[in-house]
Order: C-alpha cells, then structure tokens, then sequence
C-alpha cells in the first residue's frame, strides 16, 4: 500500500489532491486546521468508492491542526506512520496569501506567512523525511510563480515561497543519490479560496478576490497535472503560459518583468497602488 500525507487538504488545491490521491489508490493521511472541511473531503474521496458490494473502501484518516505549530506537525506524521507505518509521497500544500505595500504592512503579517509557507513546509518534511528516504518517496512543495518573482504587494508571500523553493532545492542536492524525489510545482493563478483568506497589511483576511475565480486554472487539473509530476519524478512543474513567461521573462529581462508584474497588480480591483 502507499501511503500519501497532504496538508492543507481542507478546500482547493488541497482538497482536488487528496481526491486524485484517492483516485490513484494511495492511502491518505489529511491535515488542516478546518475540521468541517476536512470531513467535508473525506466524503469527497469516499464518494470515489460508492459500490454496493463494499469490496473497495477509502483509506483515510484526519490530522486537526496548524503547520506553523511544530508539535502539530510531529503528531501529523505520528499517526500517519502509526496507521500505516509508511508514507510514500508528502504534499507540503498548506498555504496563505497577502496583500499590502510593505511599507504599510505590520511585520506580524510577515511572520505569519513564513511561519505558514516555510516552516510548514520544513516541520513537515523534518519528520516525514526518515520514513521517505526508505521508500524513495516523493516530498512536494506546492509553491507558486511567486517563488521565481517577487511579487509587488505580496511582499511576505514571495519571501516565503523563494524560501519553500531554496530549502526543498537544497533538500534535492542533499538527496541525489539517496532516491529521494523533490518536487517545486507551481500551480499559477488557480481557482480557490487562497485570495480571500489573504491577509491584508494589518493581518485581517480580505474577504474577497480581486480576480475572476471562474475564469482560473480549476484546482483539479491543477491536481492531475501534480500528480502527473511526482509520479513522472519530474523536479518542477510551472502550469498556465502566464505561468511560464512570467519566469521566462524574469530570468531573461528582470526589468522588463518588474514593470510588466507591476502593471499587472496595478489593474487589479482596488489595488495597493493608486
């Protein structure tokens, strides 16, 4: 049996994973602090399974809980390995956005989103990793363009994409001949709940998008096209063209990228620049 633990997994991308997880046969190990919507994903695996003979069931249990809280973390990945004594992929999905000029945004917020983005991240795959190097397992970063070009306005959510990116790149020389496979995925402009929980400068959620969610990438293809990565040990995956221009054109003319970015987050429904 293997055995994947995602974070996360409440709702969007977090929710389709654990979904296509399911649907792939893998046994699921599920964390968020959301309760509700965890059981709400629960069902949504379980539906995959709905046979009057009852010869196929969904394997899985549930972690209430905060990466940026270590201890929550370790129980995390206890009970995953007391359930089944394995895990085989893990999915560092947990994540939260913000918006705010730096100069306006109180440090806390800072700190939040690193605590989320980058310690989660680092908490998780600390205790998950034993167990992954001795299958050859698979640890993902679920990142974002964001993790390639600083973002303006998104100050404390760059910095803590750049940081997932460099400590699960460092994590992949470590492990060059160990057959640990490291994965950055890079979902893009995703439709999900991500932009409406982000903090503004005085750390309080926004409450609303300032994009067009249903004209988005959906969070299941960007679940396929994940777990058509780790299953293809591919070391990155960048979806959506604007995606992969955008890196693109910021490796190549990083001052044509900045004022491109610029304008982009200046069009965007009341906007931090006037």
């Amino acid at each position: 049996m293997r055995v994947a633990l995602i974070t996360g997994a409440s709702s969007g991308i977090g929710r389709a994973l654990a979904i296509e997880a399911t649907r792939l046969g893998y046994a699921v190990g599920l964390m968020a602090r959301s309760l509700e919507g965890l059981n709400e994903t629960v069902q949504a695996c379980s539906a995959l399974f709905v046979d009057p003979s009852k010869t196929k069931t969904a394997q899985i249990i549930t972690t209430v809980g905060d990466v940026c809280v270590e201890a929550d973390c370790k129980r995390f990945i206890d009970e995953s390995l007391a359930q089944w004594g394995r895990i085989d992929v893990l999915i560092n999905n947990a994540g939260i956005s913000m918006r705010g000029i730096f100069v306006d945004t109180e440090l806390t917020v800072l700190q939040r989103l690193m605590n989320t983005n980058f310690w989660g991240t680092v908490y998780c795959t600390k205790y998950a990793l034993p167990s992954l190097l001795a299958n050859k397992g698979s640890v993902v970063g679920i990142s974002s363009i964001a993790g390639f070009k600083g973002l303006p306005a998104r100050t404390g959510y760059s910095a803590s994409k750049f940081a997932m990116q460099g400590f699960l790149e460092s994590l992949r020389c470590e492990n060059l001949e160990t057959g640990l496979h490291v994965l950055i995925a890079c979902p893009g402009y995703t439709e999900s709940n991500i932009r409406k929980t982000a903090l503004d400068g005085q750390g309080l959620q926004q409450n609303e998008s300032p994009l067009k969610e249903n004209k988005l990438m959906s969070a299941e293809a960007v679940a396929e096209a994940t777990w058509n990565a780790i299953l293809g040990k591919r070391n990155y995956l960048i979806l959506t063209l604007q995606g992969k221009m955008a890196v693109w054109i910021n490796k190549w003319f990083p001052k044509l990228a900045d004022r491109l970015t610029y304008n982009v987050i200046k069009k965007e429904p009341n906007s931090p620049f006037k």
